[in-house]
């Protein structure tokens, strides 16, 4: 891992556990165990230690599933319960870089490139498998995943269980024809 991606996780380390107002050059430098003032070295200003951060979240999102040859339901599923298990921090930053970038057009660039980025993935993998609209139900299938993660982690429900989570994608897919 180079010194950039070093950088970039401890970043969404810090943001996922203090919030946008703690993401600071020298939190970063505690959290990624480097002397005070390396960050800063690789992103000068606040802008740029936020634009850092947010396409190193975006090329950690950008890893190539392969289509899956059976149990789709499975396949979404295990993307939602990873999210929000082992994969619970990046998708806290992912969601204070939403709200950030609201305010912060700058950030929304890189913040909207991510989501196409899925959108387009869950796209072709539907297509793949017979979808009649890939796009729109592409849309369908990452909003149900997007606000079942975001319910989990905001604690507005109770994390579901990795099984409940199969039956659900399977309502969802079989609403499209692919259940």
């Amino acid at each position: 891992m180079d010194r950039v991606e070093q950088i970039g996780d401890a970043a969404i380390e810090v943001l996922a556990a203090e919030g946008m107002r703690g993401l600071t050059h020298r939190a970063v430098d505690r959290a990624a165990g480097l002397p005070l003032g390396s960050t800063s070295y690789y992103a000068r200003t606040r802008a740029a230690l936020l634009e850092l951060t947010i396409r190193r979240i975006t090329t950690l999102d950008q890893v190539e599933a392969p289509i899956p040859a059976g149990g789709l339901a499975e396949a979404v599923a295990g993307y939602v319960h990873d999210a929000i298990t082992a994969g619970r921090t990046r998708m806290l930053a992912r969601y204070e870089f939403a709200l950030e970038s609201t305010r912060r057009p700058e950030l929304r660039a890189a913040y909207d490139e991510g989501g196409r980025h899925i959108r387009r993935r869950a796209a072709e993998v539907l297509a793949a498998l017979g979808s009649a609209d890939p796009g729109r139900h592409a849309t369908l299938v990452v909003d149900w995943m997007d606000g079942t993660i975001f319910g989990a982690l905001a604690g507005a429900s109770e994390p579901p269980s990795f099984e409940s989570l199969v039956t659900s994608a399977r309502e969802v897919l079989a609403g499209i024809g692919l259940g």
